[in-house]
C-alpha cells in the first residue's frame, strides 16, 4: 500500500511541475528565456526558490540523521554561512551586474584569459556533476527502497526515470520556469518537516513546550565544540560556513544564475540577505527534528540503523504512520527536484556559453545545440548517479562538502586574487596551479592525519585557496618596464 500511494504521490507531483513549466513556456522558451529568465524574476520569488535549491533532498536526510554522531554543531557552519551571503551580497553580485554576464566565469577571462576562464568553468561543471548527482542519488536510493523493489524495477530504471521527469519540465524554458517550480518545492520541504515534528512530537505525547524543553535537555542538543583536536570545532565551522558559502553560492553558476535573473542589482541583493537570513530556523528545525527522532527510538526501544542518512527514511516508513509517510514523501521529492532541476539548467548554461561559446552562433543553431547540450547533461547525471551507486557512502552530505573543499578551492583562489590584486599572471601556467593545489592539499590533509592526528575538516577549502593565490603569485607576470 505504502508503495503505491508514494507513486501515486511522485506522479500528482511531477504533473503539477510539468504544468507549471508547459504555462510559463508558452510565453517564452529562448535561449534567453533558459539562461536569464528575460531578466525579469521577482526576487522574493526567487529567494523562496533558492532555500529548495541549497536544501535539498540531502539535507532533509542527512541532517537529522547526523545529529546522533555530531550533535547540532551543524548550526556552527550554518551561522557562517549567513556571513558568507553577506560577502556575496556586497562584493561579488555587485561586479556580476556591473559586467552583465550570463556565466559568471566569464569573468575570468575578462580578468585573466582564455585558460583560466576555461580552468574555472571546468572545475565548476566538475564539481556541480559530483554534487549534484550525489544528492539525487540519495533520494533515488529511498524512492527505490520504498517504492520500486516492491515490483523488482532495478535501480538503474529508477535513476533514469527521476532524470527523465526533470529534463521534461526543464527542457523549455529552464531558469524562467525553475524559478517557479521551485518555489512550490521549497515551500512543500517546510511543511512537510513541521509536519514530521509534529507528528514525532504526537508520538511522544509532547506539546510544543514539551517538544522545546526536551530538546534543549537532550545531550544531542549540544551546539558548540571548541576542542581543537575536533573536526566539528566551532572556529574550523563558521569559518569553513563562510567559505563555503562564498565558493558553492557566489562563485557557482548554478546558484547565481538565479540571482542574475532579478531585475536589477537592488532585487538580487534583497533576494540574497532574505534567503541567507531563513536558511538559519530552516536548519534548525531538520535539526530539531533529529533530536526527537532519537528521543522517540529511544522510548520505543528502536535500534537505528548504523548508516545516519538511513535514519529517518527506516522510521518514517515503519514506525511513525503513514502520515509522516506521506509528509516525508513530499518533502524529499521537493527538495531533490528542486536541486537537481537548478543544477541541470546551470550546467548546461556553463557548458554552452563557457565551453562551447554558443553566443557566436545564430538564433537557431544555439538553440539548437542548448537543446542537445541539456539532454546530454541530463545522460550524465545517470551515469554519475550509478558511479556513486557503486562506490557507496555513508554520509552523503559530508562527501559533498569534502568534494566541493576539493572542486572549489581553486575557484576560490582564482576570484579572490582576480577581486583583490591588480596582478596579471601567465595565463597559461593557470591550469596547472588549479590541479596543483587540490593535490597539495591531499597530501598536506594525510600528513596531518597520519604524524600530527589533526584530523582535517572543510577548512581544508581555505587552504586549497591560499595556494592557488601563491600559485599564481608564482606564474605573475611582471610589470613592463
Amino acid at each position: 500500500m505504502s508503495g503505491t500511494l508514494i507513486l501515486i504521490i511522485f506522479a500528482a507531483y511531477f504533473g503539477s511541475l510539468y504544468l507549471i513549466s508547459h504555462i510559463i513556456s508558452k510565453k517564452s522558451s529562448d535561449n534567453d528565456a533558459f539562461f536569464s529568465g528575460n531578466k525579469k524574476s521577482p526576487w522574493y520569488i526567487i529567494a523562496i526558490g533558492m532555500i529548495g535549491t541549497s536544501i535539498s533532498g540531502v539535507t532533509f536526510v542527512s541532517v537529522p540523521g547526523m545529529v546522533g554522531k555530531f550533535d547540532m554543531t551543524y548550526m556552527q557552519m550554518v551561522f557562517g554561512f549567513f556571513f558568507g551571503y553577506l560577502a556575496v551580497a556586497y562584493v561579488l553580485l555587485p561586479l556580476y551586474y556591473k559586467l552583465n554576464l550570463i556565466s559568471i566565469y566569464t569573468y575570468l577571462d575578462q580578468r585573466f584569459g582564455f585558460y583560466s576562464y576555461k580552468t574555472g568553468a571546468a572545475f565548476f561543471i566538475l564539481s556541480r556533476i559530483i554534487g549534484s548527482a550525489a544528492k539525487l542519488y540519495l533520494i533515488a536510493l529511498i524512492l527505490q527502497t520504498l517504492v520500486f523493489d516492491y515490483w523488482n524495477i532495478p535501480f538503474e530504471v529508477t535513476v533514469t526515470g527521476i532524470i527523465l521527469f526533470i529534463w521534461l519540465y526543464t527542457r523549455k524554458s529552464g531558469i524562467k520556469t525553475i524559478i517557479w517550480t521551485d518555489t512550490l518545492q521549497t515551500l512543500c520541504v517546510i511543511i512537510a518537516v513541521i509536519l514530521i515534528i509534529w507528528q514525532v512530537s504526537h508520538l511522544l505525547h509532547f506539546n510544543v513546550s514539551d517538544a522545546i524543553n526536551y530538546i534543549s535537555k537532550s545531550p544531542h542538543s549540544n551546539i558548540f565544540v571548541f576542542d581543537w583536536n575536533s573536526s566539528q570545532n566551532f572556529f574550523k565551522q563558521f569559518f569553513s560556513g563562510i567559505f563555503i558559502v562564498i565558493v558553492m553560492t557566489g562563485l557557482d553558476q548554478d546558484i547565481m544564475q538565479k540571482n542574475l535573473s532579478c531585475k536589477n542589482l537592488k532585487d538580487a541583493r534583497k533576494n540574497m540577505l532574505t534567503y541567507g537570513f531563513m536558511f538559519i530556523p530552516i536548519n534548525l528545525l531538520f535539526l530539531a527534528l533529529g533530536v526527537l527522532l532519537l528521543i522517540f527510538s529511544g522510548h520505543q526501544g528502536i535500534t537505528l540503523p548504523v548508516i545516519s542518512d538511513e535514519i529517518l527514511p527506516f522510521l518514517v516508513s515503519n514506525y511513525l504512520g503513514i502520515g509522516c509517510l506521506i509528509f516525508f514523501t513530499v518533502g524529499i521529492i521537493g527538495a531533490s527536484f528542486a536541486n537537481a532541476d537548478s543544477a541541470l539548467a546551470s550546467l548546461t548554461t556553463s557548458f554552452c556559453v563557457d565551453i562551447l561559446n554558443i553566443s557566436s552562433l545564430d538564433k537557431d543553431r544555439a538553440t539548437t545545440m542548448r537543446k542537445r547540450v541539456h539532454f546530454g547533461m541530463s545522460l550524465v547525471f545517470i551515469l554519475v548517479i550509478l558511479l556513486i551507486h557503486y562506490i557507496g557512502q555513508d554520509n552523503i552530505l559530508n562527501t559533498i562538502y569534502k568534494v566541493a573543499s576539493y572542486t572549489y578551492g581553486p575557484l576560490l583562489g582564482m576570484f579572490t586574487f582576480g577581486l583583490f590584486s591588480k596582478t596579471n599572471i601567465k595565463d597559461k601556467y593557470m591550469p596547472i596551479v588549479c590541479i596543483a593545489s587540490p593535490v597539495a592539499c591531499y597530501a598536506i590533509e594525510v600528513i596531518l592525519q597520519n604524524y600530527l592526528n589533526y584530523k582535517v575538516g572543510y577548512e581544508i577549502l581555505m587552504l586549497n585557496g591560499l595556494l592557488t593565490i601563491i600559485g599564481m603569485l608564482i606564474i605573475k607576470q611582471k610589470p613592463q618596464q
